[in-house]
């Protein structure tokens, strides 16, 4: 008979409301109070399997803090259901937190009269790890995070970065089966981020049932990382999918850049580069002719340091042969041509801002 898995993470129409109340005064006798509500998560559905990396993107205020507090059972969601590992973060809060860790980004590394070691050994007691299980993940964590020389250091007279890595590792130690990362390389140097992001990757590998829940202001980030990703905004989720489908499905028109030299057949008084900052003088009429091309959408040129640029979008690939020809004709030299892959980052704006202009619609309209 087979077993079926539940979920790892999940959520049902998660809502969370907030109400605040605001004083207006009016002299020193009356006041007017009033009552305010905002809807920091707004019918949030997703589901996350066991074994996957999954990235939650949103612009700040979003609802992505929101959502990690009531999945980490640190705040009760208004309306809505949500379960870790099958269990209701409502009623089944002991056994969660037993199960899950959380690493944010900028946060305190616990106590920091304590040395690095006597700080991960505390809490992997706080856990119930047996000692012998929790040193040798100590000295496994210090030595994935080039920490061994720091262990009997002070956490207070440690780097921010060092920091980070503390709590990555002060995380780790209890072997959580769920991790939960709020923006973890916030504020780390491009060697300290790198080394966090591959350690992440070597965790999951060790275990398929491990899950990791990323939010990140970082689309390559995410991109990098994450088997599949959602895009919150004003407490909604807008779209997920992988990051390669999102950028698909945002891929309106086929994109090429060329850098042209030196211009064939003209002296070298008259080179395609022309002056410093300064298009050479066949070049407008071949934009104008570019754009002409059946097939050819946009045309942009940015002359910068000696180098001109030119970036066309297609309306498909095969487009770029007779834009070739047309370049030949006139006389220009690439030197390279590459084309340009869609971003995670350019799919996010796409749908935050098209999101904003749904709700600006259809609060016009209502």
């Amino acid at each position: 008979m087979s077993i079926i898995q539940v979920p790892a993470i999940q959520a049902i129409d998660l809502r969370r409301v907030y109400n605040t109340r605001s004083s207006n005064h009016r002299g020193a006798a009356a006041a007017i109070t009033r009552k305010k509500s905002i809807t920091a998560l707004d019918g949030v559905s997703l589901t996350i399997e066991r074994g996957e990396l999954f990235g939650l993107l949103g612009r700040n205020g979003a609802g992505k803090t929101t959502l990690i507090k009531i999945l980490t059972t640190l705040l009760a969601p208004t309306g809505g259901k949500a379960f870790v590992n099958g269990m209701d973060v409502t009623r089944n809060v002991l056994p969660i937190r037993q199960r899950i860790a959380m690493v944010s980004g900028g946060e305190q590394s616990g106590y920091g009269i304590l040395t690095v070691r006597e700080q991960l050994w505390m809490f992997a007691q706080f856990y119930g790890v047996p000692s012998r299980e929790a040193h040798r993940r100590i000295d496994e964590l210090l030595e994935a995070f080039d920490l061994s020389d720091q262990a009997s250091q002070k956490v207070y007279a440690l780097s921010t970065g060092m920091r980070q890595r503390i709590n990555l590792c002060r995380a780790l130690v209890s072997g959580p089966e769920i991790l939960f990362l709020d923006e973890p390389t916030v504020g780390l140097d491009v060697e300290a981020a790198r080394s966090v992001r591959e350690y992440v990757r070597s965790w999951m590998r060790q275990n398929p049932n491990r899950t990791v829940l990323l939010t990140t202001h970082y689309m390559f980030e995410a991109d990098e990382l994450c088997d599949r990703v959602a895009v919150i905004n004003r407490g909604q989720i807008v779209a997920q999918g992988a990051p390669n489908e999102l950028k698909r499905t945002l891929e309106e028109h086929v994109r090429f850049q060329l850098e042209l030299g030196e211009a064939s057949g003209k002296s070298s008084g008259d080179s395609s580069r022309g002056e410093e900052g300064h298009e050479a003088a066949w070049m407008p009429a071949f934009v104008e002719r570019l754009r002409a091309t059946d097939g050819v959408v946009d045309v942009h040129t940015e002359t910068r340091q000696g180098r001109t640029e030119l970036q066309l979008s297609l309306s498909r690939e095969d487009v770029i042969a007779p834009a070739m020809a047309t370049l030949n004709e006139a006389g220009g030299r690439v030197l390279t041509l590459r084309r340009i892959e869609p971003t995670l980052e350019e799919a996010f704006v796409r749908l935050v801002g098209k999101a904003a202009s749904d709700e600006y619609d259809k609060e016009a309209h209502a």
